[in-house]
């Protein structure tokens, strides 16, 4: 229950239920937005905890009370204290309203993605006789930007989809929108209890709108570094300009969560890709042109040195084939990008290795689910799996004229907009059928403006 003054703190917030989404208006000091993020989502809380409790000790073999310990150990006192006071507020509005949790567990869980993806494989054998071998992790999305020639109205264009095992990725349906006491007010696609987006797809009122894609097969991680959440949080709600965006990020840089950075300034007409390994980086812009994203890293120093296969050149494998698209589809749409053409560039379901329309892992809207995987055959390259329960859980995008007042395109569930039946999967391929009870179905979902 919330007392009198906390009471008063949460009814300046909001909640929305529309088309899949959570959409929450947050105000204020840094424990007051907690605050009613917490309160407004406990019940969503207390669901996805129990999914990534079971998942986590089914994946890892390691139960998730194991990377909420490291978390804690490794980056509580890299964490600034006006997002550790957002922190507690959300562990009280949590608790408030039905769903116990303390500060330091929401550490472990906005740690879990970086943890479990680039910490864990390189210290398994640790912990095991028999260590996991452990294949490339990261391989999350796909993404662009585009600016000058390539778009309708000459200004910047930017767009992104989510790739995630479903079971994750049924959780990645809040639309925050933060108006903070310092810094930018913004907009982002994000989790329940999260700090950050980590999808991520923001847009603020500095004029800046900010995506990514992982780098697949990427091994790197410094325990002494500040995790991704933080810095992501940090530069997008501070940075007025892609130069001070990438300054943020930077700081104190642990490669946990690698990314292939993408950001647009609506104010100058630029667009920028920004890939972060922990050795090496590498930073191009344009005021004409376009920058995608399909998990496979240009900078052949962090290619060949911090990744291991990541299917740069092997359209076979999935970062490989939409590296492929991505070159065919976007210049044949040079002139006529706005959203309502990102909208379908997300959604594409071109096989360029088959060389036809079909779902695939190799599509720029992945369907893992309905790929037999039958040319994909490294089983140490990312989820090449058959029938794989992942891929893509959502779409995001913004024209200049979106940005401008710090709005987004939203579709929660597959970018194509494709349902996916959960029970009709598992019946279908019952290796799965473990997920039972924690795997759900999301419906066909329309694009929503926020």
């Amino acid at each position: 229950m919330l007392d009198e003054a906390k009471r008063a703190i949460v009814e300046r917030a909001s909640r929305e239920d529309v088309n899949g989404w959570h959409h929450l208006k947050l105000e204020g000091a840094p424990y007051e937005i907690g605050l009613q993020h917490g309160y407004l989502m406990a019940g969503e809380m207390k669901e996805a905890l129990k999914v990534y409790e079971y998942m986590t000790l089914q994946t890892f073999g390691m139960p998730y009370s194991f990377f909420v310990d490291a978390a804690v150990r490794m980056h509580k006192d890299k964490i600034p204290s006006w997002q550790m006071e957002e922190l507690q507020g959300m562990a009280e509005g949590f608790t408030a309203g039905g769903t116990p949790i303390t500060a330091d567990e929401l550490i472990g869980w906005n740690a879990w993605m970086e943890l479990t993806d680039y910490w864990w494989p390189l210290v398994a054998d640790r912990y095991a006789n028999n260590p996991p071998k452990m294949g490339p992790k990261g391989s999350h999305c796909s993404g662009f930007v585009a600016t000058g020639s390539y778009t309708k109205d000459g200004r910047p264009v930017i767009a992104h989809e989510s790739f995630d095992d479903f079971w994750a990725g049924q959780n990645f349906n809040v639309i925050s929108e933060i108006a903070p006491d310092e810094g930018h007010r913004f907009i982002m696609q994000t989790v329940v209890g999260y700090l950050a987006s980590m999808m991520d797809f923001y847009v603020t009122d500095a004029g800046i709108a900010i995506t990514e894609t992982t780098i697949a097969g990427f091994r790197g991680y410094d325990e002494d570094g500040v995790p991704e959440y933080v810095r992501a949080r940090d530069a997008a709600q501070h940075a007025t300009s892609i130069d001070e965006f990438v300054d943020l990020i930077e700081k104190g840089n642990n490669g946990g969560y690698a990314n292939i950075w993408f950001v647009a300034d609506a104010k100058t007409g630029e667009v920028a890709r920004y890939e972060q390994g922990l050795q090496f980086q590498q930073l191009v812009r344009t005021t004409d042109g376009f920058l995608f994203g399909c998990n496979a890293v240009d900078d052949p120093r962090i290619r060949n040195l911090e990744c291991v296969d990541n299917g740069y050149n092997d359209p076979r494998q999935q970062t490989g084939a939409r590296r492929l698209r991505f070159k065919q589809l976007i210049p044949s749409l040079r002139g006529e990008m706005d959203a309502e053409r990102a909208k379908l560039v997300l959604a594409d379901t071109f096989d360029p290795y088959l060389g036809y329309d079909c779902p695939s892992s190799r599509d720029i809207c992945a369907h893992y689910d309905a790929d037999p995987q039958y040319f994909a055959d490294d089983r140490t390259a990312v989820w090449n799996i058959p029938f794989y329960p992942a891929g893509s859980v959502d779409g995001k995008c913004a024209e200049a004229a979106d940005i401008d007042v710090v709005s987004m395109w939203g579709r929660f569930g597959r970018a194509d907009g494709v349902p996916f039946d959960a029970e009709g999967f598992l019946s279908a391929h019952p290796q799965w059928d473990w997920q039972r009870g924690y795997l759900k179905s999301r419906p066909h979902q329309p694009w929503t403006h926020f």
